[in-house]
């Protein structure tokens, strides 16, 4: 059978997913977590990596409790993906709950262009269901070598509103136009992007390689930098979507410091709920020269 058709009989399947009560979707997710969390052993070693490297202060056995908890609070929200495909707005509305949307809105009625810092928390993309709600925002898009699921992906991203969608392949000055066009920009930028235009600074006290574009982008755009954590509540409850106070005196002159504020701000959001952190992803596989990769 190809692998368009296979792709296609996938998408019809998890369709249905989303016609269950978020109860039910929860208990699935947080069960075939459990069972993931035993049969992935490549990506349970980068998660204990990871753990073991951010909070060393744990025991063996306390760090395997927190990346069982990761791969249920993980895999729920991969199910509940369905539901920001799918589901109809206003049942959306009701399991993502926003609070602070009216800072977005003063900045952008007040003429400021707007970089939100979204880190990758497993509530992620509801967070960025919330704002597209409420706003007609820019993001970066990767584009995606399968495409039925890249049509999924970006049909899932356009529901709501004018939502602008930027490759990572174009260019900076694109994101700087679509702020200063009045589009919030939601920008994920906590991830190993190789040594390429990235710089080392401390992450739970770790030298990691991070792009500085945060800094850099609010400077260019002359935005203001607006926090939004997304925040996956316990059974059936849904989302809460956090939109911080706007960050003073940011950019300051110095990129490094800038990217070290950064940090910092996102290891005090992931310490609130560490379960909830993308550990999956091999954060610290880039290196500074002569130190061994942790993988």
């Amino acid at each position: 059978m190809p692998e368009t058709m296979l792709s296609r009989l996938l998408v019809a399947a998890v369709w249905f997913l989303h016609w269950l009560p978020l109860p039910v979707l929860a208990c699935l997710g947080n069960a075939l977590g459990s069972v993931i969390f035993h049969l992935a052993r490549r990506r349970r070693h980068i998660v204990l990596v990871n753990l073991g490297l951010c909070f060393p202060q744990l025991d063996g056995r306390q760090r395997r409790q927190l990346a069982k908890a990761h791969f249920k609070v993980l895999t729920r929200s991969v199910l509940e993906r369905t539901l920001l495909w799918w589901a109809s707005r206003p049942r959306l509305s009701r399991l993502i709950r926003c609070e602070g949307e009216e800072r977005v809105q003063a900045l952008l009625d007040a003429g400021r262009p707007v970089l939100m810092l979204a880190p990758h928390f497993v509530g992620l993309d509801a967070g960025g269901v919330a704002i597209a709600m409420r706003f007609n925002v820019a993001s970066i898009y990767a584009v995606q070598s399968n495409p039925v699921f890249d049509r999924l992906l970006l049909r899932g991203r356009q529901r709501f509103g004018d939502q602008l969608l930027l490759s990572r392949q174009e260019s900076v000055r694109a994101s700087v136009r679509a702020m200063k066009a009045g589009r919030p920009l939601y920008y994920l930028p906590d991830m190993d992007f190789g040594k390429r235009d990235s710089i080392f600074v401390p992450f739970f006290g770790v030298q990691t390689a991070t792009v500085p574009g945060l800094s850099r982008l609010a400077r260019l755009a002359g935005a203001v930098v607006i926090p939004c954590v997304t925040r996956l509540l316990p059974g059936g409850e849904g989302y809460a979507v956090t939109v911080g106070e706007p960050w003073q005196d940011f950019p300051s002159a110095d990129v490094e410091a800038d990217t070290r504020r950064m940090n910092a701000w996102i290891e005090a959001a992931v310490r609130t709920m560490p379960e909830q952190y993308y550990w999956v992803h091999r954060r610290f596989k880039t290196r500074p020269p002569g130190e061994p990769r942790p993988y």
